[in-house]
């Protein structure tokens, strides 16, 4: 079993299920020639046997040449909660972390002209890299900081959270007017633009500003 690491507490929280957000930032959706969503967030999954936490090594897998990085806000949900208004969707949020999305964009863009899932894009080993997290006692979401990454110390994504299209809050409320959400699920909520290709031996720095940063290598 995976567990959300919780700064400045022993606490370790079991991760459920990770849900992601697609096109949320209206930069990275044009930069990728995607529509730009207006009334729905775009939603896919993620499988938990591929998550890595910060410090870890992100496997290339051979069957892909086009490893790409996204950084994002990875909310963690702190209690059962469907059908969610704005005062329950707020109170639902345990804490705020940083993910890598990662994404095999020559697959994703295979299986899109198929008309077929992504699945097999978003879903692999190393797939979803997580900081440790921040409760909301302890810090309380602006929703402007900034969101940045590196790699091998070249900014590649910079941008701030107040660019997304869905809100946290509307975000929790799609997704539980859908499908309940349980205590210890990741929502991975988006990346900015800027997304590109790494290889073997890149070294990913990520950071949101006041939350958290996340550190991983490709192998």
């Amino acid at each position: 079993m995976e567990y959300v690491k919780i700064k400045n507490s022993e606490e370790q929280l079991p991760i459920g299920k990770i849900i992601g957000v697609g096109r949320n930032y209206a930069a990275h959706a044009k930069e990728l020639g995607n529509e730009v969503p207006d009334e729905f967030p775009l939603i896919f999954m993620k499988n938990v046997s591929g998550l890595l936490h910060s410090g870890g090594e992100i496997i290339h897998p051979a069957y892909s040449t086009e490893l790409h990085h996204e950084v994002e806000l990875v909310l963690v949900i702190g209690k059962d909660i469907k059908d969610a208004d704005d005062e329950s969707a707020e109170n639902a949020i345990y804490g705020y972390g940083v993910g890598f999305d990662m994404t095999l964009r020559d697959l994703q863009f295979s299986l899109k002209k198929k008309g077929e899932p992504w699945t097999l894009a978003k879903c692999f080993d190393g797939a979803a890299v997580i900081s440790d997290f921040i409760t909301k006692s302890e810090y309380k979401l602006k929703g402007n900081e900034a969101i940045s990454l590196k790699v091998n110390g070249e900014t590649r994504q910079n941008s701030t959270l107040d660019k997304m299209l869905f809100d946290s809050i509307s975000i929790i409320k799609f997704l539980s007017s859908k499908m309940k959400l349980e205590k210890g699920d990741l929502i991975f909520t988006g990346t900015p633009e800027g997304v590109g290709k790494v290889v073997k031996g890149d070294l990913l720095e990520g950071e949101i500003e006041n939350i958290a940063s996340l550190k991983a290598t490709i192998g």
